[in-house]
C-alpha cells in the first residue's frame, strides 16, 4: 500500500473586516494582527517558521479574498472552508461557545483533523471576472426588486421614479456585459473554452462566465468530481432496510444557480437534455428530480467536452454520461 502522506500543522485565522485573530500551532494564546501593512507585516514574521502549514481560514466574501492573495502571493498555503462545516465540527467537539478567538482556534483544530485540501490561487483576471459577475447578481437582484415595486405603486410620480432607476440599472447591466465578454476575450485559454460551452444548445454567455470563473475546474475532473463541486452529488439516507431520498446539498451555488436556468433552457432546445428530461418524466420522477439530473447531464457534457477540446456533438453527447 502507498504510504499516506504526513499530517500538516494548521493555522487557524478567523477574519473579520479590521483584525484577524491567528492561532499559531506553537502557542496557546490567540494573537490579533490588524489589516494595514504594519499588522500584515507582522503577521508573516509570525508565519515563516509554519511555511509548509495548511493556513485555514473561512470562507468570509472580501474580507478573507485579500488575506487569501496575500498569502498565496507569499508563498503560503491557505485553505478556504466553508464555515457550515467548521461549526459543525465545532458542535461535534463540544464546543458551542463562538467568539473571534474561539473561532481561530477552532480552525486550527478543524485543520489538524481534517487536513482540507490547499485552496489554489486564482489569478488577477479570474479574480476580476469573479467580481464583475458579482456585481451583476447585485444589479438584476436590485433591478427585480424596482420592478416589483412598479407593479405595485399606483402613484404616477413614483412610478416615474421606479423606471429611471430601471433605466440606470439596465445601463449598469449592459455595461458589465460588456466588460465581462471583454475579459473572457483577452485571455485565449477562456476565449476557446467560451466557445466550447456556449456551442451548447441552451448555454449563453452567463452561463459560460459562470462556469469559467467559479467551476476553474471544470475539464480537469472526473465526473463525479466535478458533479460533487457544483453541489449535483446526490446523497444517500439509508438506514437498515429503509431506502430514503436521494439529496444534493453542499457545492458552488454560483454555479448551481446558472446551470439552473442553462437547464431550463436546455430542456427545450438541447436534443440531448430534452431526451433524457422526456424520459425522466415518464417514468414519473418529480419536476425537482428532473431539473437535478437535467443540470448534472449538462455538466458532465460541458465538462467532457472542455476535456477534449471539443466542440457541441450531439451524437457523441450521450456518452459522456
Amino acid at each position: 500500500m502507498d504510504a499516506q502522506p504526513a499530517a500538516r500543522s494548521a493555522v487557524g485565522i478567523d477574519v473579520a473586516k479590521d483584525y484577524c485573530d491567528v492561532k499559531l500551532p506553537d502557542r496557546s494564546q490567540v494573537i490579533r494582527f490588524n489589516f494595514d501593512a504594519a499588522g500584515f507585516e507582522s503577521l508573516l514574521k509570525q508565519l515563516e517558521p509554519f511555511r509548509e502549514s495548511l493556513i485555514v481560514m473561512e470562507s468570509t466574501g472580501p474580507y478573507h479574498q485579500q488575506l487569501f492573495v496575500e498569502l498565496s502571493e507569499a508563498g503560503y498555503h491557505p485553505a478556504v472552508v466553508n464555515p457550515r462545516k467548521v461549526r459543525d465540527f465545532a458542535r461535534s467537539d463540544g464546543i458551542l461557545a463562538k467568539t473571534d478567538r474561539i473561532d481561530a482556534c477552532v480552525l486550527a483544530r478543524f485543520g489538524d483533523r481534517m487536513q482540507p485540501r490547499e485552496t489554489p490561487a486564482n489569478s488577477a483576471k479570474q479574480r476580476e471576472l469573479q467580481e464583475l459577475l458579482t456585481r451583476r447578481r447585485q444589479v438584476v437582484g436590485l433591478r427585480t426588486t424596482e420592478s416589483n415595486r412598479l407593479a405595485q405603486t399606483g402613484s404616477i410620480t413614483a412610478q416615474r421614479g421606479i423606471r429611471a432607476v430601471l433605466g440606470l440599472l439596465d445601463k449598469q447591466l449592459k455595461k458589465l456585459d460588456a466588460e465581462i465578454v471583454k475579459l473572457l476575450q483577452s485571455d485565449d485559454d477562456w476565449k476557446a473554452k467560451d466557445e466550447i460551452l456556449r456551442s451548447v444548445p441552451g448555454v449563453g454567455p452567463g452561463t459560460s462566465a459562470v462556469l469559467l470563473a467559479v467551476l476553474p475546474e471544470i475539464g480537469r475532473l472526473n465526473r463525479e468530481r466535478i458533479a460533487s463541486l457544483a453541489g449535483l452529488a446526490p446523497f444517500n439516507c439509508d438506514s437498515g432496510k429503509h431506502r430514503g431520498k436521494r439529496s444534493i446539498a453542499g457545492g458552488r451555488t454560483a454555479v448551481r444557480n446558472a446551470l439552473y436556468m442553462a437547464t431550463l433552457t436546455a430542456r427545450r432546445c438541447n436534443p440531448v437534455v430534452r431526451a433524457f428530461s422526456e424520459r425522466l418524466v415518464r417514468a414519473g420522477k418529480p419536476f425537482k428530480v428532473v431539473m437535478t439530473a437535467c443540470m448534472r447531464k449538462l455538466l458532465v457534457i460541458l465538462n467532457t467536452m472542455i476535456e477534449n477540446n471539443q466542440t457541441w456533438q450531439p451524437k457523441i453527447a450521450p456518452s459522456t454520461t
